[in-house]
Order: C-alpha cells, then structure tokens, then sequence
C-alpha cells in the first residue's frame, strides 16, 4: 500500500510539475525567415517553383495540410 502511495504521489507531483511547464509548438518558419528554394504541383497540374511566383512585393504560401491524399 505504501508504494502504490508513493508512486501516486510521485505521478502526481510529475503532473504539476508539467503542467506548468509551457510545451513550445513549432508550426513553420518564423516571420520573416526566408523560404529555402521549392518546387511543387499547384491545384491545377502545373509545377511551380518559388521563383516562379516570387513578384515584387513577395508571395503569400499557403500549405493545406488534407487527410485526403
């Protein structure tokens, strides 16, 4: 009985202690990082390339991520 005690306590002080620890999530490159050089199939067949759709005032990348493959 003293054990099983002891492990909850344990578990439990565990659990405290993590649930005060903030986890950092990484989702992507920062603002403003640079983009590394792509190619890829946009929703109509035809390969791009970042350069290829680079214009003067940037681009805007959006990824879907689908279940859907």
């Amino acid at each position: 009985m003293k054990t099983l005690l002891a492990r909850w306590a344990l578990v439990s002080v565990s659990a405290a202690i993590l649930a005060q620890t903030p986890v950092a999530i990484k989702t992507g490159p920062e603002v403003g990082t640079p983009v590394p050089s792509f190619a890829a199939v946009d929703q109509n067949g035809v390969r791009r390339t970042l350069n290829s759709i680079l214009r003067q005032n940037g681009a805007l990348l959006v990824f879907f991520r689908s279940a859907d493959w």
